[in-house]
């Protein structure tokens, strides 16, 4: 069971819950963990997390550079590490190695053996640096705009690391075409199935009623379900709640106000993890009609959709990046991105089935996710590959 250090650019942060589900997950595996973060959050956080941030080592805490210095005299090491900061591009070269160097006294202290970097920006390359100079094995997954949207010297990092993850194929093709011989996983984040459950006494509603949950921005396409929900009926029309914040939020309100959907939308805001758990099983469908943003950004495998089928909630989601491999047809209901005729007639489809076929999208889509996207599956091929790997040096 190899000690494996995670490092993230900040940590706990409220909608990056993949990440503390990941380092239970792994710990739970028996592997010992340890958590570094570059800094503190700003905002909330999920309370499931308030256990890992306790324990989270953060850079302007790390007082001692004693043992990087110190790991900094092998000249193997040193050249490995210097190899890459001088490679890449996004952070200044003298900055990066001090900073990796702190990492790295921590790394040799605790006797990590693998360091993993969650999103490949700032996170990934102080990863391979600091592995480098602790001369052990490094990794780093990409989510969604720090591939597609904002990336920084990803090639770069691609070659430098040991192997990469990709949440969904798409991202792994993605990689390969950037750096043909990378070794690239494609792992899936998961969910603590176990936390989402229809409660026993949850029926589904006798008026439907959709959802969606997550952040208001562009790429979310929650102004392409209100533009489909305009177009139906009233007498046809269901009830939309709409959990989340953001900067699209006003644009939002005022597009419900203009087109008439006030009696029908209602912003709720944003809500913790415990909030779906006692909720979300009472709609009819959760919305995720994602597409990429203006700004290249991508959501690659959205875990609120896999959240929605655990607790037996069916979806009507995009042919986009991930969504693909999470939906199908068994358990909700796929569109092309962007497309408004036919994203209305999925809510009318949605609006019209009867209890037992929403018993039966729920059922399936449960199953498939215990199947396919639980933390455990996620931690034990994460740990797989990781356990394959020697010392790197």
């Amino acid at each position: 069971m190899k000690r494996i250090a995670f490092l993230i650019d900040e940590f706990p942060v409220l909608s990056e819950t993949f990440v503390g589900n990941e380092i239970r997950a792994v710990a739970a595996l028996g592997h010992p963990v340890e958590i570094i973060a570059m800094r503190r959050p700003q905002g909330k956080s999920q309370p499931a997390d308030e256990a890992l941030a306790a324990q989270t080592v953060y850079l302007d805490e790390i007082g001692s550079l004693d043992a990087g210095l110190e790991l900094m005299r092998s000249g193997s090491r040193i050249g490995r590490a210097w190899e890459f900061i001088s490679e890449q591009r996004g952070l200044p070269g003298r900055s990066l190695l001090f900073n990796a160097a702190k990492i790295a006294s921590v790394l040799h202290r605790r006797n990590c053996e693998h360091i993993h970097a969650h999103f490949a920006w700032g996170a990934a390359g102080h990863a391979i640096a600091a592995g480098r100079l602790a001369g052990i094995s490094v990794s780093f997954v990409g989510h969604g705009t720090d591939v597609f949207g904002t990336p920084a010297d990803l090639d770069t990092k691609l070659r430098h690391a040991d192997f990469a993850v990709a949440t969904c194929e798409d991202t792994r093709a993605h990689f390969l075409d950037l750096t043909s011989n990378a070794i690239v996983a494609s792992i899936a984040c998961g969910i603590e199935v176990d936390r989402f459950k229809r409660p026993e006494s949850d029926g589904n509603p006798g008026e439907p009623r959709l959802i969606y949950v997550g952040r208001l921005i562009e790429r979310k396409g929650v102004q392409d379900v209100l533009s489909a929900l305009s177009r139906l009926a009233p007498s046809e029309r269901p009830a939309f709640d709409i959990v989340g914040d953001g900067i699209m939020r006003s644009e939002l309100e005022e597009q419900t106000v203009a087109l008439g959907l006030s009696a029908s939308v209602t912003f709720l805001g944003s809500r913790p993890a415990e909030w779906l758990t006692a909720n979300l099983g009472s709609y009819t469908a959760l919305l995720a009609p994602f597409f990429e943003g203006e700004d290249g950004g991508r959501d690659t495998g959205p875990l609120v959709t896999k959240e929605a089928m655990a607790m037996e909630v069916p979806v009507i989601a995009s042919t986009f990046m991930g969504l693909k491999e999470i939906v199908n047809e068994s358990c909700g209901i796929l569109v092309p991105p962007r497309d408004l005729d036919a994203l209305t007639a999925a809510i009318r489809t949605a609006v019209s089935w009867s209890p037992e076929e929403r018993y039966r999208l729920g059922q399936a889509g449960r199953q498939r996710v215990i199947t396919n996207f639980t933390t455990r599956r996620q931690a034990e091929y994460l740990t797989a590959v990781v356990s394959c790997l020697g010392r790197a040096a």
